[in-house]
């Protein structure tokens, strides 16, 4: 209980739990129905002639992962990090977006490897929220840090 309270104290933690990471995860969870609505209707309908299972699945995973990256992307730029657009004029959004999603790469293979080695245990839906849920906070971080993150003017770097 100590260490919890520790935790609590540190400033990060509190502006994590007060501001933007409370927002990444509304977007995350509107990111997580549409990944889930997209691999179902792949799955169920979509992709419903391909076999094996497996490679069906395959499929799915790749399709609900791009919708759900593009929605991710779209919330994230206009309402989490909204504060930070101007830092980022001298970017398209197609280039930030690149940008994003080279961020959420490793997040999204971990996302496929957790749904992989779940589904073996669980419906293929259950398994992929739960990996959803593991793969968000490494993707908050990155992107947190690096596609989104707060770059100093130009006059602002002079001035130090």
């Amino acid at each position: 209980m100590n260490l919890i309270l520790r935790l609590y104290a540190l400033a990060w933690v509190q502006w994590l739990l007060r501001h933007r990471f409370l927002k990444f995860g509304t977007v995350g969870a509107s990111g997580t129905c549409v990944n889930l609505g997209v691999l179902y209707l792949a799955q169920e309908y979509l992709f419903n002639q391909i076999k094996p299972e497996s490679m069906r699945l395959n499929a799915s995973l790749v399709m609900a992962i791009l919708f759900a990256t593009v929605n991710n992307f779209l919330w994230n730029r206009a309402w989490t990090w909204h504060d930070r657009k101007h830092l980022h004029r001298h970017r398209s959004r197609l280039g930030q977006f690149g940008q994003y999603a080279m961020a959420c790469w490793l997040g999204i293979a971990l996302q496929i490897v957790f749904t992989k080695l779940l589904v073996v245990y669980f419906h293929y839906l259950i398994a992929n929220a739960v990996a959803i849920v593991l793969s968000s906070v490494f993707n908050f971080m990155v992107n947190d840090l690096w596609t989104f993150r707060h770059r100093k003017t130009p006059a602002a770097k002079t001035e130090e």
